[in-house]
């Protein structure tokens, strides 16, 4: 049982047999769950003040989830946001956690990194939880020259390829160079190195 059960857990997603699969996995882990196949129809039904997550689809047929999430922070409500999809698109996930999403997981979603993702979404939400970034990762200093410049093109939300060509090097050098990131800052997704990599940004000296 969840440490966070009276949360409602939102599911936003236009397939219907993904609505179903969630709804299932969540209300066997003791959620209250509530699905709708578009963004708008989540507007519209205004969703009470009650502890929740919203667990968004990035793609969907009109308004998608980049567009629920602007459109929520307008309105005011920092829902905690966990966003999913097919597909691995780096430039919408920097965007979409640099606009406060909680984290960014592909699908077919594994079911406990998924519960887990919703409890730490959860747990930050609250006002008396610890801050969510480690305080053990290493300063912009431990980095070399070039993980510099690669972390900071993956959080200007460049491709693989946009950073081999500005380095001059292969792309799976980046590749390699991302792995090594992801590792050093013990980032266990693109979400969150992003999330861990922006303070260090923010203080390194252009290289």
């Amino acid at each position: 049982m969840s440490e966070h059960a009276d949360a409602v857990i939102h599911v936003v997603d236009d397939d219907p047999a993904i609505r179903t699969a969630l709804t299932r996995l969540l209300t066997r882990a003791g959620f209250t769950v509530k699905a709708y196949p578009a963004a708008g129809d989540f507007l519209v039904a205004a969703p009470d003040a009650s502890p929740a997550c919203l667990l968004l689809d990035l793609e969907m047929p009109g308004p998608g989830g980049l567009d629920l999430q602007r459109a929520l922070r307008r309105l005011g409500n920092e829902v905690p946001i966990v966003f999913i999809s097919a597909h691995q698109d780096i430039p919408k996930t920097v965007m979409a956690i640099k606009a406060g999403a909680s984290d960014f997981l592909l699908k077919p979603i594994d079911s406990q990194a998924l519960l887990a993702s919703i409890e730490t979404a959860l747990a930050a939400a609250t006002p008396t939880s610890s801050p969510a970034l480690a305080s053990d990762q290493p300063p912009a200093t431990a980095l070399s020259s070039r993980e510099q410049v690669v972390l900071r093109g993956i959080v200007a939300g460049r491709l693989n390829k946009q950073i081999a060509a500005e380095l001059a090097v292969s792309e799976r050098t980046v590749k390699t160079c991302r792995a090594d990131l992801m590792h050093k800052l013990n980032a266990h997704s693109l979400a969150e190195l992003v999330i861990r990599a922006e303070p260090l940004v923010r203080t390194q000296a252009p290289v």
